[in-house]
């Protein structure tokens, strides 16, 4: 495959990955059971995801709500001071969230597939487009991003921030950027609500 190709395939991940990462989310609601232990477990750990998302989203702006690629600024402070893909983290630690809350009275092989099917899907998007978001910022900031990508991981964070940090938090940012996410978030807490007085 060329890489005009890669880029072409990838970007149309990137621009499908609410769709993408919404059917995982659906089969929970359609497909899930939780119980009371669950959704104690789960809950808390999806809240944590959406605060750390929007602790990122305060330092990266509206951006992250783009069809296509883009950054105004290479931020390096917040969360970024610690992994370079904090938004993706969060989203992650709320899915699994949502996945144990969801999960807790179905049988261990259907919470398996179940939990396959969401995380799998959401590592799969991830792996996709990450190394497009990598390339367009190695491209735009050059060695600033290279040496931003040698201090901190893309991944698991690090213990303690980096230095130098560049951006600062806007909190009015979040009302603009994340009205989608809330909705969303409230949308599943209601669903899991339904299902578990459904019994």
């Amino acid at each position: 495959m060329t890489a005009n190709g890669e880029r072409s395939w990838r970007d149309g991940v990137f621009k499908q990955r609410g769709t993408l990462l919404a059917l995982p989310a659906l089969s929970l609601v359609v497909f899930g059971k939780p119980s009371g232990a669950s959704m104690a477990a789960g809950v808390p750990l999806a809240l944590a995801g959406e605060a750390l998302r929007c602790w990122a989203v305060g330092y990266s702006g509206v951006t992250t709500r783009s069809d296509r690629v883009h950054a105004p600024q290479l931020t390096t402070a917040g969360p970024y001071a610690y992994v370079r893909n904090p938004l993706y983290v969060g989203n992650f630690i709320t899915a699994l969230g949502f996945t144990l809350a969801f999960s807790g009275g179905l049988s261990r092989r259907r919470r398996t597939l179940l939990s396959l099917l969401g995380l799998g899907t959401m590592l799969g998007v991830y792996a996709a487009i990450v190394p497009l978001e990598e390339a367009y910022l190695r491209q735009t900031f050059g060695a600033d991003f290279e040496a931003y990508a040698e201090r901190v991981p893309r991944i698991l964070p690090r213990t303690s921030p980096a230095q130098p940090q560049a951006g600062s938090y806007d909190k009015d940012v979040i009302a603009k950027a994340e009205t989608r996410t809330f909705l969303t978030f409230g949308a599943m807490l209601a669903a899991l609500a339904l299902k578990a007085r459904a019994g």
